[in-house]
């Protein structure tokens, strides 16, 4: 697939271990070990294949990877759906590529059979611009747990349907 000179595709390669480590570090919100679970995501999806429950979309730009999601049913329900990652290379945010990434995930996740979309991040401060992406993307703030990560640091959960 393809949209505005960036070309979409499933399939993950192993070079695409080294494009998520540099775009979620890129960021410089998340902490090494958050971005060692990216990276452990993208390896069990090499590792086990199709037996993976994990599904990547990666955005390409000038035949670079420039972003990336992480989704899978989330087990024991039917068709929802967590959004574990969702993440733009620094050099390509506020240019719409998020919006369209996540957009394009959405009709996968649809064509999956997929109903409700949860995404979680940060009460911190530092993630408003996220918060706010996730609201102007259609989702809705579904809970908040507070103190969940650390103290004064809580999880907020958003929600979209979608049909």
């Amino acid at each position: 697939m393809t949209s505005k000179n960036v070309t979409y595709r499933q399939e993950i390669k192993q070079s695409d271990i080294a494009a998520i480590k540099e775009i979620v570090s890129s960021s410089g919100f998340f902490s090494a070990a958050e971005i060692e679970i990216a990276i452990e995501l993208a390896q069990d999806k090499l590792d086990c294949g199709h037996d993976s429950s994990y599904r990547f979309l990666f955005a390409q730009k000038e035949g670079a990877v420039a972003g990336y999601t992480c989704w899978g049913f989330i087990p024991a329900t039917i068709g929802s759906i967590d959004l574990y990652w969702i993440a733009v290379h620094k050099d390509s945010r506020g240019s719409g590529l998020g919006k369209q990434l996540l957009a394009e995930t959405e009709k996968l996740i649809r064509q999956a059979g997929g109903r409700q979309i949860y995404a979680e991040t940060s009460s911190r401060g530092q993630y408003l611009p996220t918060r706010r992406f996730y609201e102007v993307c259609g989702y809705q703030q579904g809970a908040f747990l507070q103190d969940f990560y650390a103290p004064g640091d809580g999880k907020i959960i958003f929600v979209k349907t979608i049909k």
